[in-house]
Order: C-alpha cells, then sequence, then structure tokens
C-alpha cells in the first residue's frame, strides 16, 4: 500500500490491533510486521500519536504496484499523481523495441508517450511500444488521452490477449536533452532506465514500456539475510 501510493508520506500506519483484525493475524504478528517497516525505513513511530509513513518516502511506482493497485481498487493512479499523454500514434520500431516484441527492425509499431505527475512534480517519463496489430484491435492507444480503465485491462479487453508475466530490467545513463526538458532536470544528469516487457499466457510479448525517471527517486528496497 505504501509502494503502490494507498499511503502516503504522512500518512498514518493502521495499529497493530487493526492489523490484526483486517489481516487475521495474531497481535505479535502485526507487532513484527510494523517493526519489519520500521527497520527497512518505510515508517516512523511518533509517540502518542502512533506510527507514520515516513515523509521522507520517494518511491517510483514500477508497473508491479499499478497492476497490483488496479486490480485492487480499479484505479491505476494513488489522488497525488496523474498523468498526461505527449504522443500516441504509429512509428518504426527502433531496433531494440522490435527485439522486445519479437519483430522486424523498422515494423511499424504503435507508440505512445506519456509523463506522470507527483504533487504536480515530473516523476516518470515512459513509451509503451505494441505491435501493429494491437493498435487495429484497440484503436484507443492511438488517441492522446488517458485510457481510465488502465492501458493494460483496455489491451486484455481487446485483444483477448491475457498478461501473464512480465520482467523489468533497470539500468542507468545520461538523460536526453528531451528527458531533462520532460523531468526538469538541470545540466547532466543521470537517470533510471527501467525497461518493462509484458508477455502473454502463450509467453508471446504483448507489451514493451521504458520508462525514464529522475535520481532523486528510488525504484525499490530490498532486505535480504546476511549468512
Amino acid at each position: 500500500q505504501i509502494l503502490r501510493g494507498d499511503l502516503q508520506p504522512g500518512d498514518e500506519v493502521p495499529s497493530e490491533r487493526q492489523i490484526a483484525v483486517d489481516w487475521k493475524v495474531a497481535r505479535p504478528t502485526a507487532a513484527r510486521a510494523l517493526e519489519a517497516l520500521r527497520q527497512q525505513g518505510f515508517v516512523e513511530s511518533r509517540q502518542g500519536s502512533g506510527t507514520f509513513v515516513r515523509d521522507r518516502m520517494r518511491p517510483n511506482r514500477l508497473a508491479r504496484e499499478r497492476y497490483s493497485r488496479a486490480r485492487e481498487t480499479g484505479k491505476i493512479y494513488p489522488a497525488n499523481e496523474r498523468a498526461v499523454i505527449l504522443a500516441a500514434g504509429y512509428d518504426a520500431a527502433p531496433d531494440h523495441v522490435a527485439e522486445a516484441l519479437g519483430l522486424s527492425a523498422g515494423e511499424r509499431v504503435v507508440r505512445r508517450q506519456r509523463l506522470v505527475h507527483a504533487d504536480d512534480e515530473p516523476v516518470e517519463l515512459s513509451t509503451a511500444w505494441y505491435a501493429a496489430v494491437t493498435g487495429e484491435l484497440a484503436p484507443n492507444l492511438l488517441l492522446r488521452e488517458r485510457i481510465r480503465e488502465g492501458t493494460m485491462g483496455y489491451v486484455e479487453k481487446s485483444t483477448g490477449r491475457q498478461a501473464r508475466y512480465a520482467r523489468d530490467e533497470m539500468s542507468s545513463r545520461l538523460a536526453t536533452a528531451l528527458e531533462c526538458e520532460s523531468l526538469r532536470l538541470s545540466g547532466p544528469a543521470a537517470v533510471l532506465v527501467v525497461r518493462h516487457v509484458v508477455h502473454d499466457s502463450e509467453d508471446r510479448p504483448l507489451e514493451f514500456t521504458e520508462a525514464v525517471f529522475p535520481p532523486d527517486r528510488w525504484a525499490f528496497e530490498t532486505t535480504y539475510p546476511v549468512v
């Protein structure tokens, strides 16, 4: 809930008692869950007030959080986020896009670009690519308008193909001039790049997205035992 934006920085986290009731677990288990969140830096305790999401939390919303939120709430973005569609239409597939979608280089594809804002600050510039046949079956991909039900849900319904799994690859590089302008970055700046490929139930690539994030936000956090 924190990662996908249901709980915002400064929001109060449910108490041990409420977690135990909501998740049908024992109080000690609920207490350990809250302690784990504190140790991992997601929340902080305020004496006499409760437990709250840390104000310093600035996570990127990766696809996995958006899928989860869409399936449970019917909405892609939390209240403080919005997306603007910058471009939508057919284009020639760059080599890395063609490879990800299993197409020939230069083949006609759908290109859809969006800029996501959180609290009116640009936090993500992403471009999604689809095979041309997907654009024929899902024509709203070619419109510079938000797809309220979520792009993947719309593509699934329009094509009859169900998303089965996705793979994310992360790297960093210097931002392009367009990325600096869109994300309000000054001078040479490193950005996080996430390449996201969605496969259907027959292991065929359904969508390829390349998302670019500014340097002052993080993508994920992991905790693991040291043996």
